[in-house]
């Protein structure tokens, strides 16, 4: 056995706890999970059930916790999980999942298999089968601050870029400010319009805020890789900038895994509360429209449609918000069906836009995406995540359809009042 394995195997026995027991007792393999997931209903193929892909944690869970397994193991008919299951179940794990969380919502006895995916890839990580492309983001997370290698020169660039463009100053290290703007690698590198529309709206709301040259970027890989002391790395820069420099609230970006990390996970990493808020950028407008401090001017008044990132509104209940945001902006707004937290996923959450090995399986399955925007009949797509917007503009590339991505924030900011304050 190698040292690997063993290690995989010993994280497999850790994250067995209550709940994953409980959900592996009451699962009663109805196959209700396959419908909801994209991976099932684009290829047909079983071995993409969602509760399945679960399988080698579950005859861990067997063999060491049940009575009818470890008598099982030791007449031999429940064999022990092997390194060459692990190898095989890889791609299952990281390549076919998203960690969307569709699968959860239909499951009649409400077991959360996103939760027991997330905990899987703790072993698969540990016992070295996580994607190569996924372990070279979280180095690079680890040693760069970014998934992606960006750079505070970097991010120095795009700063003197917006001061430029739109004459605003983008504060740096400044303390007692009401917030921590934080980015993904996405928005620094794709999307720089962001930084400009967050100072710019910010700075009409009278509010004060700050970047941090030690904690710019929000992605966070060690959550998508399932290795929790790197996560928990990532996460407490954040936390010790946010900390240090007083600030109010830490605003995660148009990043689905970042709000997950920072606002959701975060504190369990941490072992401690914070000291400070965080709230998705989407919050905060919303928060400040509710104050009267977001004042628009005009609507885009084209048909459009709003795609709900996954972990932004099934997994962190911000789905109500960018809708009032567009009821004021987009009199021809036209939801999808299966829209909010039942709506489909982009196809690249959970790290699988970095998983190079997954670009096929990737393409094949936002057919399911596809169709979705399709039957709405618009040419225009506002959402709310970065990473989806820059794998599904590349799927739309790839199937020639007609359709212009817009981020929710930078179309707030192009509609905004520059006199209010």
């Amino acid at each position: 056995m190698s040292a690997n394995f063993e290690r995989g195997i010993n994280a497999f026995k850790e994250v067995i706890d209550a709940p994953v027991a409980s959900f592996f007792s009451s699962c009663v393999h109805c196959g209700l999970c396959a419908e909801a997931c994209l991976f099932y209903t684009e290829t047909g193929d079983p071995k993409y059930t969602p509760i399945h892909k679960l399988e080698p944690l579950r005859r861990t869970w067997q063999r060491e916790y049940t009575l009818l397994g470890k008598v099982g193991g030791l007449l031999g008919l429940v064999k022990p999980v092997t390194d060459e299951e692990l190898a095989e179940w890889s791609t299952l794990v990281y390549d076919s999942c998203t960690l969307c969380g569709r699968c959860s919502m239909v499951c009649p006895v409400g077991n959360d298999i996103t939760v027991m995916i997330r905990k899987m890839r703790e072993g698969m990580s540990a016992a070295g089968h996580a994607p190569e492309g996924l372990v070279t983001a979280t180095q690079r997370s680890v040693t760069t601050g970014s998934p992606a290698g960006v750079k505070w020169v970097t991010v120095q660039a795009q700063i003197k870029r917006v001061q430029k463009e739109f004459g605003i100053e983008v504060p740096v290290n400044k303390e007692g400010a009401d917030y921590l703007v934080l980015m993904s690698s996405w928005e620094i590198l794709n999307y720089p319009e962001y930084l400009a529309a967050v100072g710019r709206i910010l700075n009409a709301a009278g509010a004060t805020w700050t970047l941090a040259d030690d904690a710019y970027e929000a992605t966070n890989s060690g959550i998508q890789i399932g290795a929790s002391d790197l996560a928990r790395v990532l996460v407490g820069r954040i936390v010790a900038a946010a900390e240090r420099l007083k600030v109010k609230c830490a605003i995660s970006p148009e990043c689905g895994h970042a709000y997950t990390a920072i606002r959701w996970e975060g504190p369990n990493l941490m072992g401690r509360p914070f000291g400070f808020q965080v709230k998705h950028i989407l919050e905060v407008l919303d928060d400040l429209r509710n104050a009267g401090k977001l004042k628009l001017k005009g609507t885009l008044d084209v048909p459009l449609t709003y795609h709900d990132p996954c972990q932004i509104s099934r997994r962190g209940g911000v789905y109500e918000q960018p809708r009032k945001l567009l009821g004021d902006l987009a009199p021809q707004f036209r939801e999808m069906k299966d829209t909010g937290v039942m709506n489909w996923c982009c196809g690249g959450g959970g790290g699988v836009s970095a998983n190079e090995r997954a670009e096929h399986l990737r393409t094949l399955v936002f057919k399911r995406k596809k169709a979705q925007i399709e039957e709405t009949g618009v040419k225009t797509m506002v959402t709310a995540c970065a990473n989806c917007r820059v794998v599904m503009e590349e799927a739309m590339e790839h199937y020639h359809m007609d359709i212009e991505m817009l981020g929710l924030t930078e179309l707030v900011a192009e509609h905004l009042e520059e006199s209010a304050s």
